[in-house]
């Protein structure tokens, strides 16, 4: 022990310089004038709002991936000092002096930077030549559309560095035994899990390993890519949601029990409400599936037209609808059948699971009424109306039956928010439901509310639940009205847990669709391929300085090229080793395989799935994908070299072509690098010289 503390503690450190160098590059290409343009460039007008709200914890809801990516923007700001007071109303709007420009788009660019090396290093771990893996990371250097995305502040570029990091990861956890951004990362995460997988089942059959040795592996894996995953996940959303505790513009997505969580907004209006509904309730119905609107039980003094444009004829009662607005009209009350009394009796009498209840209209006090006409959009259903006497042999049928669908007992008592109730009509058994379409001018074009029968199933479009509440107390109309009309008491509050709040997002996130419109810029998974669209991200308000998201058409081409060549290749070899054919030796087929598989795998689950989804897309969903291959296409250069030019003379003429083909890509980058940083104002003939395709819009000026 003494004699080991009389020598010296040398520590040996090893420094790749070819890592080193490609960070100084990705660096410099990616943070070089960062904060030009300091104004909004296309979907930071989008992104630049989700700043905002986190700096002011005002909650918000995106559909496009989990809010890692979101929260990276928003530290951006945070270290830089924004205190989210910006208008992003508009693409081109120029920031003021007080936002932090280059600090909210630092991360992209360094997660831009920093995938150039992390390229070279999946490639070294693919054990390729250095060669090689320098050659992946300067295309991913260079490629315009890769660097105008990492400069801005847009989430292509973090999810490009996470999707090379997962993969990374692996590749040297795999390596060490052998001596989500955007929900799009899931394809990627996929990806991996089933090249581990794969491995798995390798190891399960090698019987040089003990059984304790294999179950070690498989558990590093499960903890690995299962466990740690779901468990970063909930931290995410954690973090998220305890940001994020003000009322905001996505409030009405959400259930009322969620908005009665954040401060201010609903929670001003249901704190301290009754929580037990009690006979002589006065009460607001909110649809639980709150589409296409979210929606209140509603009803008017205008009743249903005596002839729909159809020919069909209605009961001609007063309308029933659901109603997207705060309303007076859209107050109830839930009345005992074997009681006259509206007001609330005292002690409360609690509505609970299986009672009969009349639903009376607040302002008008009509009865909820359904009966066998058919609903005036929906004529397979029963029309709902509030019962007005014409004395026509048409009898009131008013009495309906509670059913609390999320109770926990068949005692359980009606409660305010937390309930999701059933309306099941006692004569017919049909269910109170919000049919989602949208009533004729008759009806202000608010949303039908029908009667349907039980037997097509439950649907969340048959549940409500009590958002507004107060226990009535007067009997006379005239003040009953004065009462419905004043704001609702204030006394005590709740709070959904963690999970509650985390489940319900999830399943928002999940049925969300966006408005299908169409985008100047939108394109076509196949116009991707092709380079058939560009986008202009910015232009100058006064010169004819631009920035384009444009690829690189060489580096596009040859990628693509070398995509259907890697498949066309692989399975060439596949057919001839099926006749015990062996154009490779194993261990260089096997390093093949895996190579294949994980760039032309990571490239067809991350540009595929596209063509089954209904959205807006654009010309960056395919950056993801094209990082493959970029990756693909040195691995397939080096394997032709090793391995299909059989001569020298063939070799020095392959890599003759190789050099040539790498310095038209430099000179492509090059002549369209004005296009990606937007730094310099160019003539009307050199913007035409770059127009190479008609579909490209590269405006013009001639001032």
């Amino acid at each position: 022990m003494l004699e080991s503390l009389k020598r010296p503690v040398v520590v040996t450190a090893s420094i790749n310089l070819n890592i080193v160098a490609l960070t100084g590059m990705g660096l410099l290409s990616r943070l070089w004038c960062l904060s030009y343009p300091r104004a909004v460039v296309f979907d930071e007008v989008y992104y630049g709002q989700y700043i905002s709200f986190y700096m002011n914890r005002v909650f918000f809801l995106d559909d496009s991936g989990p809010p890692f990516g979101h929260m990276l923007l928003a530290l951006g700001g945070y270290l830089g000092g924004f205190d989210g007071n910006f208008l992003w109303n508009r693409i081109g709007a120029e920031y003021t002096s007080d936002v932090p420009v280059w600090a909210l788009r630092l991360l992209p660019a360094l997660a831009g930077a920093l995938s150039v090396p992390m390229g070279y290093q999946i490639v070294s771990e693919l054990q390729f030549s250095h060669c090689t893996a320098m050659g992946a990371a300067l295309l991913l250097l260079i490629e315009n559309a890769l660097v105008t995305q990492s400069r801005l502040m847009l989430l292509e570029s973090p999810l490009i560095f996470f999707n090379l990091l997962a993969v990374l990861s692996y590749l040297k956890f795999f390596n060490s035994q052998k001596h989500s951004i955007k929900y799009m990362g899931i394809f990627t995460y996929l990806l991996v899990l089933g090249i581990a997988a794969v491995h798995a089942w390798h190891l399960i059959g090698d019987r040089t390993l003990s059984n304790v040795c294999v179950l070690c592996h498989l558990l590093a894996r499960v903890m690995a890519l299962l466990a740690t995953p779901v468990t970063l996940y909930l931290l995410f959303f954690r973090v998220h949601l305890a940001l994020l505790c003000r009322s905001g513009p996505h409030d009405q997505i959400m259930s009322s029990a969620f908005q009665a969580s954040l401060e201010g907004g609903l929670a001003r209006i249901t704190e301290g409400q009754p929580l037990e509904v009690a006979f002589g309730s006065q009460v607001t119905l909110r649809n639980v599936f709150g589409k296409p609107l979210p929606c209140w039980l509603h009803s008017h003094q205008n009743t249903y037209p005596m002839i729909y444009e159809n020919g069909r004829g209605s009961s001609h009662q007063q309308q029933v609808t659901c109603y997207p607005f705060k309303d007076v009209n859209n107050w109830w009350i839930i009345k005992d059948p074997g009681r006259h009394q509206l007001e609330v009796s005292s002690p409360p009498r609690p509505v609970r699971h299986g009672d009969v209840v009349q639903l009376v209209h607040g302002m008008s006090t009509r009865l909820l009424n359904t009966h066998n006409v058919a609903a005036p959009l929906s004529p397979h259903a029963q029309e709902v109306s509030c019962y007005v006497d014409y004395n026509i042999s048409m009898p009131a049928q008013n009495l309906w039956r509670l059913d609390i669908v999320n109770r926990q007992s068949d005692r359980d008592t009606w409660k305010t928010i937390l309930s999701a109730v059933r309306f099941v009509h006692l004569n017919t058994s049909a269910v109170l439901k919000l049919s989602g379409a949208h009533l004729p001018d008759w009806g202000f074009h608010q949303l039908e509310v029908v009667g349907e029968k039980l037997s097509r199933g439950h649907h969340e479009s048959m549940a409500w639940n009590v958002e507004e509440h107060r226990y009535g107390t007067s009997q006379e109309q005239r003040d009953r009205e004065l009462e419905l009309h004043a704001p609702t008491h204030v006394d005590v509050s709740r709070n959904l847990s963690f999970m509650a709040r985390f489940l319900e997002l999830q399943w928002r996130m999940l049925t969300l669709r966006g408005e299908d419109t169409e985008h100047k810029y939108s394109s076509t998974p196949l116009d991707w391929v092709t380079l058939d669209t560009s986008i202009a991200y910015w232009l100058h308000p006064r010169t004819s300085a631009q920035i384009h998201l444009l690829g690189n058409i060489v580096i596009w081409a040859s990628a693509s090229l070398a995509t259907a060549a890697c498949v066309l290749l692989f399975l060439w070899y596949l057919l001839r080793r099926r006749r015990d054919i062996r154009d490779l030796p194993e261990d260089v087929w096997l390093r093949w395989a895996l190579a294949g598989t994980l760039c032309t795998g990571g490239w067809a689950l991350n540009y595929l799935p596209f063509f089954l989804m209904e959205k807006t897309l654009f010309l960056y969903h395919y950056l993801p994908a094209l990082t493959f291959q970029l990756l693909l296409l040195p691995l397939l250069l080096q394997h032709v070299y090793d391995h299909l030019c059989r001569s020298r003379l063939q070799r020095h003429l392959f890599s003759a072509l190789v050099i040539a083909w790498y310095s038209a890509a430099c000179h492509v980058s090059n002549m369209l690098r004005p296009l990606t940083y937007g730094d310099r104002s160019l003539s009307p003939g050199e913007l035409l010289a770059l127009r190479w395709r008609d579909s490209w819009d590269i405006p013009i000026r001639n001032s």
